[in-house]
């Protein structure tokens, strides 16, 4: 999971988690059902365009509103792979880890890449590349266990495999 490569998408200041996946479809946890209402309010045609491995490109307080785990449960099942943005709301960035979902705030990347552009990402170093544009921005590199928790899918996963282990010794 380390380095990750994919299409932009990119989006204003200010998305909430109510534009990522509207409340009407919250009657389900589903993560296949969310992905398929995947910010429809704010790109009716999202669902079509996104690819496996796709990048999300946002611009200030990105996921603020309300603390649903739904809209990182959304952007991950849709097959984005990362979220890039200049800042996050607090809530969402936790409950993003916690379900898999890498987060990068580095606003160089935000003002340099557009909609389309071919975007490669190291999560281990921190370097996002702008393919299209022969562009490199540097963004804070995970620490370890952030790592661990990505790679083992998120928070769930991750104490899963640690239970799992402690159960081994």
């Amino acid at each position: 999971m380390e380095t990750l490569r994919g299409v932009a998408h990119k989006y204003r200041d200010n998305v909430d988690t109510d534009v990522i996946i509207p409340a009407r479809y919250l009657v389900s946890s589903d993560p296949a059902f969310l992905a398929q209402h995947c910010m429809e309010d704010i790109d009716a045609e999202f669902v079509k365009r996104v690819k496996k491995g796709d990048v999300i490109v946002g611009g200030n307080n990105f996921g603020c509103g309300s603390s649903r785990e739904h809209a990182p449960m959304a952007i991950r099942a849709s097959g984005v792979s990362c979220v890039i943005a200049k800042s996050f709301a607090r809530i969402f960035f936790r409950n993003s880890f916690n379900r898999g979902l890498p987060l990068l705030e580095c606003p160089e990347a935000v003002d340099g890449i557009q909609a389309g552009d071919q975007v490669e990402v190291d999560l281990s170093k921190g370097v996002i590349r702008n393919l299209t544009r022969e562009e490199e921005y540097r963004a804070k590199p995970f620490e370890p266990f952030m790592m661990e928790l990505l790679q083992a899918g998120g928070l769930v996963e991750y104490t899963k495999r640690r239970l799992q282990a402690s159960k081994k010794d």
